[in-house]
């Protein structure tokens, strides 16, 4: 089956010409681009010399091409070396045995059927102990690399069902031999710290052309230790650089910027574009605002998302907002914390209430959205003979709860909440969802949120001034840099667009950043006239603002196509484009290792092996996201101790019920009465919108 398995591999099936005459392949797994098939087979199967093997090509097919290609090697030696093996010889010198007096049976290995056929050569028995060595420890290693990215307790090898997990997978025919703890500490770690710096050095190869963006995300721990993560982004993948424990300085603006000027060494300053915040404490915006006095070709940002959580913050403070979302929470906390009322719930509506998401702030309003949507059914539902003959409706909750969902000054300011937060609220899952560079999209992006806002109220001023001045101010403060401006300038697919427009604040940005980034005067002067080729279209320039140019193409792409012609605004608008407005917290990161790592008291030499698992660990989390694709955020399962579930005090009202999470979880929604429809949308009247006061 082993041999069949090599058989049915057809390296031209992972992989993409990109060159016909230079035999040129794209890696399907890693985008790395590979000359000539049998260098690109040596790739695929991790095999190293004249080039870098994959890091993410599937287990079956490295382990195939790497023993194809090894049979191959040991089969041109056999030649010119002569055959060997002869059937009269004694068993052990046919055998060749490297260690073992026979193959151990707890290898990867073929079936029995192929030990009893002959072999015409020694190579055939050499070289199939060796695939099977090779094979086995490429699964040893794909098991430490699982380890390692998920954080698990190496102990939990010798877990059975792990074991039987794993062996589910294989073919009957087929066993396998597990590492041990002590591999998992040893080789294997040392074999993933080798591939995962050579990785890291692939990434930082490419800063020097696309520059790079520092990722902070700082956390205080259970020990109330100031802990920071530091990441490095460009578009061809984010790495985990360090973490450090800044507690001893923490609120010291001197040492901070200290701290982050050591940052820009250990990267290279000429390489870093921005540093990228996670907090807009006095402290670290002080930290920022001298270090760019300082670092001239630096800009100081504050992560995009965080920032959309202030406006939100500002807007709950806008009546009546707030109160329509503790209302809402009420509501639900009665309803989750009652198993007859959620049998209620499930069998009237067609979704769950409560919604999910990894974005912990915005679930109250995707929750609030969700509610509005559902309101018909919440409405029969309250008005059910289910709901009035149960314990609970002649409760003082239960009628409270009754006549929340039969106000319509509720679902009035639900609705304005709705209207006015699910824009900065689809803005938050934008920029979670994607790993591409979004420094050419923000500006646009944050002036149509405020646009659609605009429009949910009707284009009255009355109703949508007070959400456009909460987003203007955490704009100037906080979130506005000129590096955004620059950024919406530079990128061909807003500015060859029809609705562009330019204002003092663009044009400011982009000269700003002209200035700060390109220190000597004949470069700026360059760049002042070829800003001009640009913004008329003329040469290469013409060619690239057509339509199809510039659609499905990265802003940064479309430079390095289009802008050759001048290659001073070239290099500049590179760099601005390919720059990320997510902080580190977008990776979420587990923590566990790295709290570990930076309490005290631990022996030297442990410690260091600490290190290099958390280099491992969260570099491999890194890994899985692809620079060039989306995250997949819709399999989330809701936490059991969110507070649109769990109330903080205890349930005043017993039920007597016999439902079980099974009847609840495992049951199906009949959608009984009104509700067996999908999601309502509720129109409000003029009159009722008029009261959004």
């Amino acid at each position: 089956m082993w041999e069949m398995a090599q058989d049915k591999i057809d390296v031209r099936e992972h992989g993409v010409v990109v060159d016909q005459k230079k035999s040129k392949i794209k890696c399907n797994y890693c985008s790395k681009v590979v000359t000539g098939f049998t260098r690109f087979k040596y790739h695929l199967g991790g095999i190293r010399g004249d080039v870098i093997p994959c890091l993410n090509a599937p287990a079956l097919v490295k382990e195939a091409l790497k023993a194809k290609v090894l049979e191959k090697k040991n089969g041109n030696l056999s030649k010119a070396a002569g055959q060997l093996h002869h059937p009269h010889l004694p068993l052990k010198r046919n055998w060749c045995p490297q260690g073992d007096s026979e193959p151990s049976k707890t290898h990867l290995t073929q079936s029995s059927e192929s030990g009893n056929k002959k072999q015409n050569g020694v190579h055939s028995k050499v070289a199939g102990s060796s695939v099977v060595n090779s094979a086995s420890q490429e699964i040893s290693k794909s098991i430490g690399r699982f380890f390692y990215e998920a954080g698990i307790d190496f102990d939990a090898i010798r877990s059975p069902n792990f074991q039987r997990m794993v062996k589910a997978t294989l073919s009957p025919e087929k066993t396998i031999k597990f590492p041990s703890c002590q591999e998992l500490k040893g080789w294997i770690l040392q074999e993933a710290v080798n591939e995962m710096q050579q990785y890291v050095t692939e990434i930082r190869n490419s800063w020097a052309s696309t520059g790079c963006s520092v990722l902070l995300d700082g956390w205080v721990d259970s020990n109330s230790q100031n802990l920071i993560n530091i990441l490095v982004y460009c578009p061809r993948g984010t790495i985990y650089l360090r973490s450090s424990d800044i507690s001893s300085f923490n609120g010291n603006v001197d040492a901070m910027l200290l701290f982050f000027e050591e940052v820009l060494e250990e990267v290279g300053v000429e390489n870093v574009v921005q540093i990228v915040a996670y907090s807009t404490s006095t402290c670290m915006m002080e930290a920022g605002k001298k270090l760019m006095e300082k670092r001239k070709t630096v800009f100081w940002t504050v992560d995009a998302s965080h920032c959309m959580e202030l406006m939100l913050q500002k807007f709950t403070k806008i009546y009546p907002i707030q109160e329509v979302l503790e209302k809402a929470k009420t509501l639900t906390q009665f309803i989750y914390s009652h198993a007859t009322v959620l049998k209620l719930l499930r069998d009237a509506c067609p979704d769950e209430l409560v919604k999910s998401s990894k974005i912990r702030s915005i679930v109250p309003f995707l929750t609030l959205e969700n509610i509005v949507s559902q309101k018909e059914s919440l409405v029969w539902m309250f008005q059910s003979s289910d709901w009035h003959t149960s314990s609970l409706a002649s409760t003082t909750e239960g009628k409270r709860m009754s006549e929340i969902v039969a106000d319509q000054s509720f679902w009035t300011g639900a609705l304005m909440a709705v209207k006015a937060t699910i824009p900065l609220v689809e803005i938050i899952k934008l920029l979670d969802g994607t790993n591409k560079p979004q420094v050419g999209f923000i500006y646009d992006t944050l002036d149509q949120a405020k646009e659609t806002i605009k429009k949910e109220f009707k284009h009255k001023k009355s109703h949508y001034a007070r959400f456009w001045k909460a987003v203007d101010e955490i704009w100037d403060e906080y979130l506005h840099s000129h590096l955004h401006a620059a950024g919406y300038f530079l990128n061909p697919i807003l500015f060859y667009s029809s609705d562009f427009h330019t204002d003092v604040e663009v044009s400011c940005g982009l000269c700003y950043c002209v200035v700060r980034m390109t220190e000597d005067r004949h470069i700026q002067d360059s760049i002042t006239l070829q800003i001009d080729e640009y913004r008329m279209g003329r040469g290469t320039f013409h060619f690239g603002s057509f339509k199809d140019e510039l659609s499905n193409i990265s802003p940064a792409l479309w430079w390095s196509q289009f802008g050759g012609q001048c290659p001073e605004l070239q290099r500049l608008a590179i760099r601005i484009l390919s720059q990320t407005c997510n902080g580190a917290s977008h990776y979420r990161l587990r923590r566990n290792l790295v709290e570990t790592l930076l309490t005290g008291g631990m022996n030297p030499i442990e410690k260091q092996r600490l290190q290099d698992l958390v280099f491992v660990h969260c570099n491999l989390q890194l890994q899985a996201f692809d620079p060039d694709g989306s995250n997949d955020n819709t399999d989330y399962v809701l936490d059991p101790m969110d507070e649109w579930i769990v109330g903080k005090g205890p349930n005043l009202v017993s039920e007597n019920t016999e439902l079980t999470w099974t009847d609840l979880e495992l049951g199906s929604r009949n959608g009984k009465g009104k509700s067996g429809v999908g999601p309502i949308i509720i129109h409000v009247k003029d009159e009722e919108e008029d009261n959004c006061k």
